[in-house]
């Protein structure tokens, strides 16, 4: 049984891997509102960004889930946007990654991340968000290398996922619809759809996969019909 810390398992494709690993795994749960009870869970409510992070002495698996979705015109823009999508998607993972490297390395790790399909197009109103998942794949490869006998460092880059944080893009019947169009496959992704990426990722199958970054796209960057 391994331990897995999954930073924001209360909602979305975090909650979604909290559910797939929490029978046979040991989930370690930092996320400023409440999971359910179960057995093999462990919950720490607090905000990565601005709280102390608890010590932890053994990891066999590390997944950073919180992320952001401002989309803007540039023109519309604040640096604080910027600031704000920086500090969510790299920063709290840089924060995560300096506090538990040693627990990680003494156990042959894996860490996921969380990156998007808008690093790969050119999306408009995407500027912050593609400028901040951008660095998240550059720090996973980057960490690849540099931890490449002791942990595996690997990013998804899911297209919309049908989550809270994808509300405002499917927040009725027509704009669902009109965004599974523009995808090829003709769909848009469950949370348990990522999930089952990610839980593949921190598994001993994927013992030779590190310094990638996954789309999980319905083809919407990698076909075109």
């Amino acid at each position: 049984m391994k331990t897995i810390l999954v930073v924001g398992g209360s909602r979305g494709i975090g909650k979604a891997i909290v559910n797939a690993l929490k029978d046979t795994h040991k989930i370690i749960n930092f996320s400023r509102n409440r999971i359910e009870d179960h057995v093999n869970v462990t919950h720490y409510s607090l905000d990565v960004l601005k709280d102390d992070l608890p010590e932890i002495e053994e990891l066999n698996g590390l997944v950073y889930c919180p992320g952001s979705i401002n989309l803007k015109p540039i023109g519309r823009l604040k640096i604080d946007d910027f600031r704000e999508d920086f500090e969510i998607n790299v920063i709290g993972a840089v924060k995560i990654i300096q506090k538990y490297i040693n627990p990680l390395k003494n156990n042959n790790a894996s860490a996921v991340f969380f990156s998007s399909v808008a690093t790969k197009m050119g999306m408009p109103f995407h500027a912050s968000v593609s400028a901040s998942k951008s660095v998240v794949e550059g720090l996973v490869k980057s960490l690849a290398g540099e931890f490449a006998t002791k942990i595996r460092f690997n990013c998804i880059a899911p297209t919309v996922t049908d989550t809270l944080l994808a509300e405002k893009l499917l927040r009725n019947d027509k704009q669902r619809e009109n965004m599974k169009e523009r995808h090829p496959l003709k769909k848009v992704l469950k949370a348990q759809e990522v999930a089952s990426l990610a839980t593949y990722l921190l598994s001993d199958d994927a013992s030779a996969i590190s310094g990638q970054v996954f789309p999980i796209d319905a083809g919407i960057v990698s076909l075109k019909l």
